[in-house]
C-alpha cells in the first residue's frame, strides 16, 4: 500500500508541475501577444519606457487631415500651428533657428514666423504636388514639385523667382514621387524617389551621383559619417554606404509588443541611438484611443528602445507623426546648408 501511495503522490507531484508550467506558459503568451479586451493586438505596452513626452523638448508635425505643427517644452505645448480649414497634408516641416517654420503641404510651401505669420508662400500649380522643402541661407527654398514633369526647383523666396530647376525621373502617379529630400554637406541634393524605389543624389546641374534600390523608400537622410539613413514604407529602417552595403537594418514589423504602422522619416542622434516616427492613417484607418500606436520610438544601435511617445488624447493629442525634431541636442536645429554655389 505505501508503495501504491508513493506512486500515486509522484503521479500528482508531476501533474500540478506540468499544469503550473502550461498556465506560466499561457501567460507569458499574453503577456508578448498583449491581447486586448477584444482580441485584437495590442499596438504598444501599456507602460513604456522613457518619460514620455517629458523625455525630450521637441518640434512635431504630421500629415493629417488638418495641418498641425506643435513645440513641446518640458512636457507641455508651448506653440502650436493647427489649420482646419485648407487642403493638403504636412509632410515635411523644419523649425529654424530663429523661430521660423518651414513647411511642405502637399499644395505649396510656407514659411512662417513664431507669431503664424506667413514670410513666404509658394503655391504648386494645379496637377502638381510639393511634400518636401528646405531653407538655403536667408534667399533660397529647395524643394521637389511632383508632376509631369518632376522637377528640383531652387527658388529666391523674396521675388519668387526660380534660381535653379531641373527634371527627375520619375513614374506617373504624381501622389505617390516623392515625399522626402535633403541637402548633403558635399551640397548635393538626396532624393527619396518613393515611387521608383531608389535612393538618388543629383548635383547643381541635375547630374545623378548616385542610385541605390530600396522599395518604398520615404525618406533618405544623409548622416555626418558620409551613409544614408533610410525608411521605406514596408517597416524597415536602415543605414547604408553610398555603394549601397548594409550597415545597420531594423525591421519595425518585428518589435514584440509594437504594432509599428507606417514609418516614415528616421533620424540619427548624436549618441548613436536612431529616432523613428510612427505615422497612423487617419483616412483609410480607424483609430482607436483605447488602443492607440506609440508616435515614436528611439532605439539604441543594439536595437533597444530606450523611449516611445504615445500623447493621443487631451491635453496633448499630437496626432499623426511624420517628422520629430529634438531641441535639445547639438546641430538638431542647424540649416548651414548649400547646393552647389547656391548657399
Amino acid at each position: 500500500m505505501k508503495h501504491i501511495q508513493r506512486s500515486i503522490n509522484r503521479w500528482l507531484f508531476h501533474t500540478v508541475s506540468l499544469m503550473v508550467l502550461m498556465l506560466l506558459l499561457i501567460s507569458g503568451q499574453r503577456s508578448i501577444a498583449q491581447v486586448t479586451n477584444d482580441g485584437s493586438k495590442q499596438a504598444a505596452p501599456q507602460v513604456l519606457p522613457g518619460k514620455g513626452i517629458k523625455q525630450y523638448d521637441f518640434f512635431y508635425a504630421g500629415e493629417d487631415k488638418s495641418r498641425k505643427m506643435y513645440i513641446v517644452h518640458k512636457g507641455k505645448v508651448v506653440w502650436s500651428y493647427i489649420d482646419t480649414t485648407g487642403n493638403g497634408e504636412i509632410s515635411d516641416a523644419s523649425l529654424l533657428p530663429n523661430g521660423n517654420v518651414l513647411f511642405a503641404h502637399q499644395f505649396g510651401i510656407t514659411l512662417i514666423n513664431h507669431n503664424k505669420q506667413v514670410l513666404w508662400n509658394y503655391d504648386a500649380p494645379k496637377g502638381f504636388e510639393t511634400h518636401t522643402a528646405q531653407l538655403i541661407g536667408d534667399d533660397h527654398v529647395i524643394f521637389v514639385q511632383n508632376g509631369n514633369p518632376a522637377k528640383v526647383i531652387v527658388m529666391n523666396i523674396h521675388d519668387n523667382t526660380i534660381t535653379k530647376e531641373f527634371v527627375i525621373p520619375a513614374n506617373t502617379g504624381v501622389h505617390g514621387q516623392v515625399r522626402h529630400a535633403r541637402l548633403t554637406a558635399a551640397g548635393t541634393y538626396l532624393i527619396a524617389h518613393m515611387d521608383l524605389g531608389k535612393i538618388c543624389e543629383y548635383d547643381i546641374s541635375g547630374k545623378q551621383l548616385l542610385s541605390i534600390d530600396f522599395q518604398g523608400v520615404w525618406s533618405a537622410v544623409p548622416l555626418t559619417n558620409g551613409n544614408i539613413l533610410a525608411t521605406n514604407n514596408s517597416n524597415l529602417v536602415k543605414e547604408i554606404t553610398r555603394s549601397g552595403d548594409i550597415v545597420w537594418e531594423y525591421k519595425l514589423d518585428q518589435i514584440p509588443g509594437y504594432k509599428i504602422t507606417s514609418p516614415q522619416v528616421s533620424l540619427r542622434l548624436p549618441d548613436g541611438n536612431t529616432l523613428i516616427n510612427n505615422w497612423f492613417n487617419k483616412w483609410d484607418s480607424k483609430f482607436d484611443a483605447a488602443n492607440a500606436p506609440v508616435q515614436a520610438i528611439e532605439v539604441t544601435p543594439d536595437k533597444k528602445i530606450v523611449w516611445a511617445l504615445r500623447s493621443w488624447t487631451d491635453p496633448i493629442d499630437l496626432g499623426p507623426s511624420t517628422t520629430i525634431q529634438l531641441l535639445n541636442m547639438s546641430g538638431s536645429m542647424n540649416e548651414d546648408v548649400h547646393f552647389g554655389d547656391i548657399r
